[in-house]
């Protein structure tokens, strides 16, 4: 009977042990705290307790972690992978080890029916072919001088007109509204060479606001996608064809007629005035690649979708994230308007319109408060690549095959181990030399526009764009943000959605009045 005992329990011991000793070596490989996490649901329950304060949640996860990295154990162990806010780690993920780093299935199968192969959904030879013509575009003179004035033309001829009517009849506006659409127009100037108004116009059921409404409906959805839980939901969903997966596929046949006419109505024209936009410049760039007609258009189509989501509401989110602070800190905004009339002054110019770009980048304390925002208010929060292969990063944490390596811009720029003591205080001296000269910083330190070879190329073009909307209307309007704004006490729980980009929820209500220099 003891010899029976004894076999009968074996198997349970032999098990035991092997739990054990497989626990033990997973310890050896992973150094990495797990905070949060529980046997077979991982940190599910955290992630369920913390969704509306996501980003928060993994601050404050990564800042007592020794390394600034974590691991994300899935439900029922379905996925594995690391967040890290360590700017050494982020070189590694971002250049040294580029090729083990990917968006991966994890990334494109959500993105895929919104952005196809474009370039920010695509890795490989894909990915470098688009990313070797936006990057001879975007350093091409001529380029720079189109979106210049595009977005001069847009600042003065719509949204100065719209924001001085709305002045003028005392109304309450949504200044990130106003902005979004603002974007809108500019972006598809840019990208299209088409001005779809959608600031000026009064329309409630035209094509473009058709676009619009489906675009975002697309970007809330495959945003709903990256944070839910269980995957498998949504992919049963799409599979069917049913709930909100069908929505979404309606959306996206919207989103891809509405490309497909402005791509076709471009191969008809004839006018080498439209050879500027970057429509144009991708067509004249893809004729020598081998497509034919259909595939040429979808391969044009996935990259030009791939800049409206770049350029529609980036901007936008960063600059309503920007005069949100600016409320909350006069002195701030004090700084900025004395800094660009002293510019204008001294360079007897009496109208923002007349600046030039070389004027603009000479705006140190306004460069240095859009990026002090920008640190604390990425417009961008997080971002996702998927391993290749195994990989141990710079401080140790051990990565495995097929996991995803996420980093937090958001917690970044709270780190007390990169910014100091006062990293959640809005402080744009922080960028200014004694001199008050701005001071740009290690890219993986502030990986805001991305890092490495993935690094935004339209990072210039943006501060342009922002210091632009900027001077206009703070030389324009005084503004009054409704609620005051952001202060350092309403700083500490942030009213963010849960998006791709980090908007505000609820928008930004505000009241504007004309300046004595804009009555002149």
């Amino acid at each position: 009977m003891a010899a029976d005992s004894f076999y009968g329990f074996l198997p349970l011991v032999i098990l035991s042990l092997s739990v054990i000793l497989f626990l033990r070596r997973c310890q050896s490989q992973l150094k990495t705290p797990c905070p949060q996490s529980y046997p077979l649901i991982g940190n599910l329950i955290g992630f369920l307790r913390n969704r509306h304060r996501f980003h928060d949640w993994v601050s404050d996860m990564l800042s007592t972690t020794p390394s600034l990295t974590l691991q994300v154990n899935g439900f029922l162990g379905l996925s594995h992978g690391i967040c890290t806010a360590d700017p050494t780690n982020l070189h590694h993920l971002l250049r040294s080890n580029f090729p083990n780093y990917i968006k991966g299935h994890r990334y494109t199968s959500v993105l895929h029916e919104l952005l196809g192969r474009g370039i920010f959904n695509s890795d490989g030879h894909i990915w470098s072919s688009q990313r070797k013509i936006a990057s001879y575009e975007f350093n091409t003179k001529s380029l720079r001088t189109f979106i210049t004035n595009t977005v001069k033309s847009q600042i003065f001829r719509s949204l100065i007109p719209h924001l001085s009517s709305a002045a003028d009849a005392g109304e309450l506006l949504d200044l990130q509204q106003v902005l979004r659409k603002f974007g809108f127009d500019n972006i598809c100037n840019v990208a299209f060479g088409v001005d779809p108004g959608l600031l000026t116009s009064n329309s409630t059921h035209s094509n473009n606001l058709l676009f619009v409404q489906a675009f975002d409906s697309a970007v809330e959805h495959v945003s709903n996608r990256f944070m839910s839980p269980l995957p498998a939901v949504w992919k049963m969903k799409r599979f069917f064809n049913i709930g909100n997966e069908r929505k979404y596929k309606q959306a996206i046949e919207m989103v891809n007629q509405f490309a497909m006419d402005i791509i076709k109505s471009k191969e008809t024209q004839s006018d080498s005035k439209t050879d500027e936009d970057l429509l144009s410049r991708f067509m004249a760039s893809s004729w020598d690649m081998g497509f034919n007609d259909e595939e040429r258009r979808k391969f044009v189509r996935d990259i030009i979708i791939s800049f409206v989501l770049a350029g529609k509401d980036s901007t936008a989110t960063a600059l309503t994230w920007f005069f949100w602070l600016l409320a909350g800190h006069p002195h701030c905004r004090d700084l900025i308007h004395k800094e660009f009339s002293m510019l204008m002054a001294s360079s007897a110019y009496i109208h923002p319109e007349n600046l030039t770009f070389e004027d603009l980048k000479n705006l140190n304390y306004l460069h240095a408060a859009l990026s002090e925002s920008m640190r604390l208010f990425p417009p961008v929060p997080i971002n996702s690549r998927l391993t290749v292969d195994y990989d141990k990063l710079p401080d140790g944490t051990y990565v495995g095959k097929g996991w995803f390596a996420d980093y937090s811009a958001y917690a970044m720029g709270r780190m007390e181990k990169l910014w100091g003591s006062d990293c959640r205080e809005f402080k744009p001296e922080r960028w200014l030399d004694n001199n008050g000269v701005y001071q740009p910083l290690d890219q993986f330190k502030y990986p805001v526009f991305h890092g490495g070879f993935r690094m935004c190329l339209g990072k210039e073009m943006a501060y342009l764009q922002m210091k632009s909307v900027v001077v206009a209307i703070m030389y324009e309007f005084e503004i009054e943000v409704i609620g005051g704004g952001g202060t350092p006490e309403k700083m500490v729980a942030p009213p963010y959605t849960l998006s791709l980009l980090l908007g505000m929820k609820n928008g930004l209500p505000v009241r504007l009045k004309k300046t004595a220099t804009s009555l002149n």
